[in-house]
């Protein structure tokens, strides 16, 4: 579903990714971890198109991204994002955020985009606030609407940059069911966390980055177990003892 070859991206003499390839088939969960800096989130902008990379190629259900003749917007259709920052309208109530894509880029009715809305605001347990405004809501609520608006454009993937990362503790398990849940259904996820019991708990694959480079991907439940490299070992030590 996801190919990445070869991609580097520098900012000026600075190489924030280098020589990255990995592939994600349909249906699987990958999660990328590492310490900060390590490119993990410029990483996931790419598969979008969100960031340009300059060498190497990444490819999306055969489609490439970023070439010319790629129709980006279509695409980006095809690949849902979800954001640590919500990234939602604070001017639009729950409803309009999830209404306004639906009817202007994939040409929905209102009523057909206001009944799909209703549909994916239940599944997250949000039907109850449609009508409240982005500010009214709590961060994991808040998130909760990031990923139904997400859901509403009929994704094939989906992206999440962080997601948890800046909530309060008490709110991070409302949106990791979430995940869970569309983990269990089959969704094909790229998920860049430090959340690594959702790692063990739902993950095919573990992807390790260090220095803008994949250090390795593992299995999950060796990569939490019998890691090959030292840089790896003593990431998941460092995280056990916090």
């Amino acid at each position: 579903m996801i190919e990445i070859e070869n991609v580097s991206k520098s900012y000026g003499a600075f190489k924030v990714l280098n020589q990255c390839s990995m592939k994600v088939e349909r249906g699987e969960v990958t999660v990328i971890c590492g310490p900060s800096g390590s490119g993990k989130s410029t990483l996931i902008k790419c598969v979008n198109g969100l960031e340009a990379y300059q060498d190497g190629l990444i490819r999306v259900n055969a489609t490439a991204v970023g070439a010319r003749t790629t129709n980006m917007p279509r695409l980006r259709r095809l690949v849902g994002m979800v954001f640590q920052s919500f990234e939602l309208f604070p001017h639009l109530s729950v409803m309009e955020n999830l209404c306004l894509a639906q009817t202007r880029v994939l040409r929905r009715t209102s009523k057909d985009a206001k009944e799909k809305a209703e549909v994916l605001l239940r599944r997250v347990a949000m039907d109850a606030h449609s009508h409240k405004f982005p500010g009214q809501l709590s961060g994991g609520q808040q998130q909760r609407v990031a990923i139904a608006r997400a859901l509403a454009m009929d994704p094939e993937v989906l992206l999440f940059d962080e997601p948890t990362s800046a909530l309060d503790p008490e709110m991070v398990g409302e949106v990791l069911d979430v995940m869970v849940s569309l983990a269990k259904e089959g969704m094909t996820m790229m998920v860049v966390t430090h959340e690594m019991g959702f790692a063990r708990q739902v993950a095919d694959w573990v992807v390790f980055m260090d220095k803008g480079e994949i250090v390795e991907k593992t299995l999950a439940a060796q990569f939490f177990d019998r890691p090959t490299s030292d840089r790896a070992r003593a990431f998941i030590s460092s995280i056990s003892q916090n």
